[in-house]
């Protein structure tokens, strides 16, 4: 009998943990947060009162995709913070799994780029995983609504992650511009590529 109880428990927290870190989707809401930024303050969704929605990009330091992504994430901020859809960068990696990865390097990574966006670390990887980030980097666009937060376009930033291409797909303004027109995107999901967030080794 016990071992039955045991065997339910364990495949009950299997559940619940693949629960957990199954990636959201549009119409899903948008969990909130209040994580640490760059320069020691906190930042949550209430922090931008005025913002229409949030352009939640899961990324890191080391990662090369999310390096060869880098400036598009500031050029997405740029255009759009204007327009109240803000960039709010988040490191998933657990920096005893990823050292480049660690609060003072995210510090020393958005001084030098000049970030102009928060980039908050996530410890304990609790948001990583109620969003269900799986890569870096890895895109939520996130619209406000009467019913709170809602998730609007999960996936890329664009079709060109070697950035090599003249003409490319940009999901992530397109998305945007859905929104901003009273409309749903046209496309709602597309595959995320770039590096698995970094977990640190189970005991």
């Amino acid at each position: 009998m016990k071992k039955i109880i045991l065997l339910l428990v364990l495949a009950f927290s299997a559940f619940i943990s693949q629960a957990q870190n199954a990636t959201l989707k549009a119409g899903d809401p948008a969990p909130d947060f209040k994580l640490k930024n760059v320069d020691g303050k906190e930042i949550s969704f209430a922090s931008y009162p005025k913002a229409k929605g949030f352009i939640v990009v899961f990324t890191c330091n080391t990662c090369p995709y999310a390096v060869a992504y880098e400036q598009r994430i500031i050029e997405l901020d740029k255009k759009f913070r204007s327009q109240g859809y803000p960039v709010i960068a988040i490191n998933p990696n657990d920096p005893e799994a990823s050292k480049a990865d660690s609060f003072d390097k995210m510090q020393d990574l958005a001084k030098e780029k000049k970030y102009p966006f928060p980039y908050l670390y996530d410890a304990g990887q609790k948001i990583t995983d109620q969003y269900g980030a799986k890569h870096t980097p890895h895109l939520f666009i996130v619209s406000k609504s009467a019913k709170g937060n809602v998730i609007e376009y999960v996936g890329a930033i664009d079709n060109d992650p070697e950035g090599t291409k003249t003409e490319k797909t940009k999901y992530a303004e397109e998305a945007i511009a859905a929104l901003q027109s009273n409309k749903k995107p046209a496309v709602t999901q597309t595959k995320e590529i770039g590096c698995t967030v970094k977990r640190k080794a189970k005991a």
